[in-house]
């Protein structure tokens, strides 16, 4: 059975009825973020399986879900357009924010240990993902060792990211933790070929609280205090780096 014909099997059983489901009109091959999304030594014919593997993309509204926690896990997601924020609820109904996913992404990857997700995925602006199978991705990365090892990658990156942000939140100040926010959607901005010192912030301040385990105040205060000092210009959502070498100081 060719790739295709059992993504279809997976797809319509229950997601292909859905009317924000549609075939794929760009494949990996051609797509903008292929460099950011996907192993940089695959073959024509390599790309060939995943266009024939991934057939299918999911358009999500501003406000809606992707999928929720306790949803079954059945396929990895990765983000074409767009972005994302993760979200766990304390058993208080306080929400905590753990992610921010843009352009190029991958989301999903926390359902493989318990074959449900363990997060909400919830879209900051209109955006669109890339649906993969997950079952077929395993037969493709016993197949294609590139993709089985950017797939290990990507979980790897998960481990860290957790990590690094259980040491942002145990160890740093305030300012820095915004700082070090700043810089690393910075350079995740310039690996998507964006300007790294002028861009806009999809996320709230008070989603950034939550994801720095901070007050919304003390993150309008953040800003305000880097902006007087010239390090950033921040205007609403519009931030400019202004001093790359003071931002990496503070």
């Amino acid at each position: 059975m060719s790739f295709a014909s059992e993504g279809n099997v997976v797809l319509m059983a229950p997601e292909a009825a859905r009317a924000d489901i549609k075939p794929r009109s760009t494949r990996c091959s051609t797509c903008s973020m292929q460099r950011v999304c996907m192993p940089a030594d695959l073959s024509t014919d390599d790309y060939a399986r995943l266009d024939a593997l991934i057939c299918s993309t999911r358009t999500v509204r501003r406000g809606e879900t992707l999928y929720r926690c306790g949803d079954a896990f059945q396929s990895v997601y990765a983000v074409r357009s767009g972005s994302f924020k993760t979200v766990v609820m304390h058993r208080d109904g306080h929400e905590q924010v753990t992610g921010f996913q843009l352009a190029g992404d991958a989301l999903g990857l926390d359902g493989i240990s318990a074959d449900r997700h363990g997060s909400d995925a919830i879209a900051l602006e209109d955006s669109v993902v890339c649906i993969i199978p997950f079952d077929l991705l395993e037969v493709l990365c016993r197949e294609v060792r590139a993709i089985q090892h950017h797939v290990h990658r990507l979980m790897s990156s998960e481990i860290v990211r957790e990590s690094s942000l259980v040491m942002l939140l145990g160890t740093m100040t305030a300012e820095q933790r915004v700082a070090a926010f700043l810089l690393n959607l910075s350079t995740r901005m310039k690996a998507r070929g964006y300007s790294p010192s002028q861009f806009v912030l999809r996320m709230t301040r008070e989603e950034i609280g939550s994801y720095l385990g901070l007050k919304i105040e003390t993150v309008s205060r953040m800003f305000s205090r880097l902006h007087k000092l010239g390090v950033v210009d921040a205007r609403g959502k519009e931030v400019r780096i202004v001093d790359q070498a003071a931002l990496e100081s503070v």
